[in-house]
């Protein structure tokens, strides 16, 4: 009787504190995000398609590059692997659910004594069991592993997404790299032109060493300029051989003939709403559904406090033979039913949904930080943007003038109206007007780029099919 009471009083205590401790809301919290984007859009949000930027920029080359990194992408085949490795698990979790059923046969000959007959004894039979999921436990599983599934594959998405942009940012980087090695090799060959006529006047007794010895040093300063870049080109065709698996002598080649150009060629266009912009962000959408799979976790760890409800059965046939005799029969059973009541665990079991509570805030606080970082880099993109194009036409006047400068200040020194030095003051002012239009194209196509990656490469969730629930 004692012995009942104390039972009872364990059962009392065990109920109380399980409901001390709740399992956690599946609905994730919402950031709180702006009514609209701060920064402006650019072109008065009227740039085209963002989805399939790349193939839309005219560049046949950037499009070959980016499905060879596709292919080639370690990021891309970790984040395919964590899908089945994911789809693997939701299929171990939902089984859960389901009876099991297993199939045993076993034969055996024997003699115990000399007098008696040897005997051989064949069996066989099929055990079932089914664990009903009273309060959910299994269930909850099962949809933690499909919210686990359904992240994953976004995550997925999102690796594709990153692995397009960093190739599209380095084979633009190495374009403008050519362009801008181009520019150097012109003012190279310039000032090496001007310090061998400088050198033959000197010769001739017309200009003084001192003059001839200032172009050399322009000519040598020009030609090191021109090396620093060429090896700046070196460098990216390295990177786009690590990133694309491309033969280095076949994306040369490739180089070679594809066009030079940073103006993309079509428009592109991202949503003004900020949660049309962030719905398409696949690590956003991986967040939210890794707080749904925390709570549904969360939850059947809470569920596993409570009793469990398991029925058995089986069917089966036994063959027996002895001395020349023979006999067989069937069995089945239905049974037993068994209900477990969890009592003393010393704390495991509230200590699990502490630890499941714990994470479910974790996946909270970090689905809260994304998003705020996901406007931050497009409202970071947008401004770069458009500083970008409000710099382009004062650029571009100046480059057009210290060109026309240059050529002016050339015809002066070849009439000897006009100095050296006056002639290499206006070179490195044109040469730095040059690369600062060169360097606003390379960051206007940059800040596409920027762009497409934030607004998570014009990605939407997939729509839910018979296939995949």
């Amino acid at each position: 009787m004692h012995l009942l009471h104390l039972l009872l009083s364990c059962c009392v205590a065990l109920s109380l504190t399980a409901c001390a401790i709740s399992a956690p809301p599946a609905t994730p919290v919402a950031p709180t995000l702006p009514p609209q984007w701060q920064a402006p859009l650019p072109h008065n949000a009227s740039l085209g398609d963002l989805a399939q930027w790349w193939q839309s920029l005219g560049d046949p080359l950037l499009v070959q590059l980016v499905a060879a990194a596709q292919e080639a992408s370690p990021t891309v085949a970790s984040a395919q692997s964590r899908v089945s490795q994911s789809r693997a698990a939701r299929t171990s979790a939902g089984a859960a659910l389901l009876p099991t059923l297993d199939a045993s046969a076993n034969g055996q000959r024997s003699a115990n004594q000399a007098a008696l007959p040897v005997t051989s004894t064949l069996d066989a039979g099929l055990l079932a069991s089914w664990e009903i999921d009273l309060f959910g436990a299994n269930r909850l599983a099962a949809n933690a592993a499909q919210a686990r599934l359904e992240s994953a594959q976004a995550l997925w998405h999102d690796a594709r997404v990153s692995v397009a942009a960093e190739v599209a940012r380095v084979y633009f980087n190495q374009r403008a790299c050519e362009l801008q090695l181009l520019i150097t090799q012109a003012d190279a060959d310039s000032r090496a032109q001007t310090s061998r006529l400088n050198a033959l006047s000197t010769q001739a007794g017309f200009t003084a060493p001192a003059t001839a010895a200032l172009a050399r040093a322009s000519a040598a300063e020009a030609r090191g300029r021109a090396s620093e870049q060429r090896s700046l080109c070196e460098l990216d065709i390295k990177a786009l051989v690590a990133l694309t698996a491309v033969p280095e002598a076949e994306l040369r080649q490739q180089l070679v003939a594809a066009p030079r150009d940073l103006a993309p060629g079509a428009g592109l266009a991202i949503a003004s709403v900020p949660a049309q912009a962030l719905g398409q962000r696949p690590d956003l959408y991986s967040a939210e559904h890794d707080i749904a799979a925390a709570s549904a976790e969360a939850s059947s760890v809470d569920a596993q406090r409570y009793p469990r409800l398991a029925l058995n059965g089986s069917i089966g046939a036994l063959a027996y033979r002895a001395g020349g005799a023979s006999n067989s029969m069937s069995t089945w059973s239905i049974g037993p039913l068994s209900l477990s009541v969890p009592l003393l665990d010393g704390g495991r079991r509230n200590a699990n949904l502490q630890a499941a509570q714990a994470r479910y805030d974790e996946a909270v606080f970090l689905y809260r930080a994304r998003a705020r970082q996901a406007v931050r880099e497009v409202e970071e993109a947008l401004v770069r943007l458009q500083g970008a194009a409000a710099r382009s036409d004062d650029a571009a006047t100046a480059d057009q003038g210290y060109r026309a400068w240059l050529a002016a200040t050339e015809a002066r020194y070849t009439n000897g109206l006009a100095s050296l030095v006056e002639l290499e003051e206006t070179r490195r002012t044109a040469l730095a007007a040059a690369s600062s239009l060169l360097a606003l194209r390379r960051e206007q196509v940059q800040a596409w780029i920027a762009l497409y990656r934030a607004v998570g490469g014009g990605w939407a969730p997939p729509q839910p099919t018979a296939a995949s629930q």
